[in-house]
């Protein structure tokens, strides 16, 4: 079974360094040693921007990319101007932290109430074996992701996938097609001009088996943490 992991990336274009993550004493969702980071955006708590290793990058416009969705439909990020937009990579046969992230999204969007239709939750394919539509429908069905009216789960050409991947500073490594999808877990906060402002980096626990998993407190927190970026992008 293929399954997604994370990776350590030095993404220098960026200016940032993606980590491993575990939920537990790593990122204490509370602690009175943090300090605010400068750049975090008001409504959101600094012990929750901490949990997220919420940070701001260099304001420049997002990357462009030109996919095709889950239903087949031919999405670029210019038809969401206007819109706060959360970007995610994803693997359609993950069963470890993709799942995880899936449901922070669908929490999310829950979270943002009537501000939802100010929002548009993304996700760029990572599996350059399955790139069909079919799979990146699968899993949003599967991982109920369809219930997200602004959910698009992207893919296209193994050339276009590799092309994004390396705009957006994300290391695959899939060496055939049962081996274990490899790759940075990195979530990119996008303003409605386009502007890329925010980066977090999603985590997992771990059981003594090996299966994934985030305790309840943090994944619902996650959730929270994406409404409240998505929120003070648009206000």
């Amino acid at each position: 079974m293929v399954v997604c992991a994370l990776v350590l990336v030095i993404a220098t274009a960026f200016g940032y360094l993606a980590l491993t993550r575990t939920s537990s004493a790593a990122q204490p969702a509370s602690s009175a040693n943090n300090v605010r980071a400068s750049g975090i955006p008001a409504n959101v708590p600094t012990a929750l921007s901490y949990l997220m290793s919420l940070g701001p990058v260099v304001n420049k416009p997002a990357p462009a990319f030109n996919l095709v969705d889950q239903n087949g439909k031919r999405v670029s990020l210019a038809q969401f101007k206007g819109k706060s937009v959360v970007l995610e990579f994803m693997d359609p046969n993950c069963v470890d932290i993709c799942p995880i992230v899936s449901q922070e999204f669908i929490d999310a969007n829950k979270d943002l109430g009537p501000a939802a239709k100010n929002a548009v939750f993304l996700a760029i394919n990572v599996n350059r074996y399955h790139t069909d539509v079919a799979s990146m429908a699968h899993y949003s069905k599967e991982h109920n992701l369809t219930s997200i009216p602004s959910w698009h789960f992207l893919t296209g050409s193994y050339k276009a996938l590799q092309k994004s991947w390396a705009d957006y500073g994300v290391s695959v490594n899939a060496p055939n097609p049962t081996a274990d999808v490899v790759h940075t877990s990195i979530a990119y906060f996008i303003d409605p001009n386009g502007v890329q402002r925010f980066v977090a980096f999603p985590m997992t626990d771990h059981t003594a088996s090996g299966t994934a998993f985030l305790p309840a407190g943090p994944l619902a927190q996650w959730g929270l943490g994406i409404s409240l970026v998505l929120k003070a992008l648009h206000s």
